[in-house]
């Protein structure tokens, strides 16, 4: 068996087509290894813009890749495409998280119409396999490369970043050092084949849900508990939408407390993710000066 790690670096170029902003690819960086890790082979293309027309300022200033050097060295993304698949062969491609899948199947579809990458058969998630041996599980602030390589003792240089070959190998780096540590995790468990299924988790788009009415919505979580006493409250107002997040009102018969929850639910491919928090309600100053004004008579 052997393994491709790509790394991506791209663009945020408007489409006049689709009337929205893609993350053009403008650069490929892979190592090819074998089954021992060692590698076998590179890949390092630059991608000519074809969607936009100028790099963003960020982007110049991580990547220090310039307008000019994409243009007199650049070729089509799909004749990248085409080497890469003739590179990669039948090997698993591992990437750093989704987000440069996300890319690739964006690109490969604005260009051909179909999500199929013809070099997909295998996939893992570095980044995933990485967070499972440093046992790290967090889905709200996930391991970036550099923190990776920084909690590995792995030595390499801050302006050499943001490359995609050169975070192409320390990927691999990291990846070797994980694999060598005793009882670590196996990496096949990480390893999936590329089906319809993965295409449904990669393309679907996670988005927040504003109906009430809607069945994917569990109507015990929006009860609320008294956030001094922790008996259940009564809600005592409607429900209202702000900024995709639900509140109402809630007063506690026990304690009398009364206070605002807030709840918003997130749909993901498999999940629904619901946030849940309490805010004091504020005072109303009139009322708290006619209160003293009470107090001092």
């Amino acid at each position: 068996m052997s393994f491709v790690i790509l790394d991506l670096e791209w663009n945020g170029s408007y489409s006049s087509v689709l009337h929205r902003f893609v993350n053009e690819i403008i650069e490929f960086g892979a190592v090819k290894t074998d089954s021992e890790l060692n590698i076998i082979d590179t890949f390092s293309v630059l991608i000519k813009p074809q969607i936009g027309k100028k790099l963003c300022s960020k982007v110049k200033e991580l990547t220090k890749i310039t307008n000019e050097e994409l243009f007199e060295r650049g070729i089509p993304f799909l004749d990248a495409v085409n080497r890469f698949t003739d590179f990669s062969a039948d090997s698993v491609l591992m990437t750093w998280g989704t987000s440069d899948i996300h890319a690739l199947i964006e690109n490969y579809s604005y260009f051909t119409g179909d999500a199929r990458l013809p070099f997909l058969k295998k996939y893992c998630n570095l980044q995933a396999y990485c967070e499972g041996c440093l046992d790290l599980h967090k889905p709200s602030c996930q391991l970036g490369l550099s923190s990776c390589a920084e909690l590995l003792g792995i030595d390499f240089s801050q302006e050499e970043q943001h490359r995609a070959f050169a975070d192409a190998e320390l990927s691999l780096e990291c990846l070797k050092i994980l694999t060598q540590v005793e009882n670590n995790k196996p990496l096949d468990g990480y390893i999936m084949s590329v089906d319809d299924g993965f295409y449904d988790r990669m393309t679907f788009k996670t988005h927040f849900i504003t109906d009430l009415k809607s069945s994917e919505i569990d109507k015990k979580q929006m009860k609320f508990n008294c956030n001094l006493c922790g008996r259940q409250a009564k809600r005592t107002t409607e429900w209202k939408l702000h900024n995709k997040t639900f509140s109402a009102e809630f007063l506690c018969k026990r304690c009398k407390h009364s206070f605002i929850g807030r709840i918003s639910f997130k749909k993901k491919f498999n999940e629904v993710v619901v946030k849940k928090k309490i805010v004091e309600k504020r005072k109303n100053p009139q009322n708290s000066e006619n209160d003293s004004a009470e107090n001092n008579s």
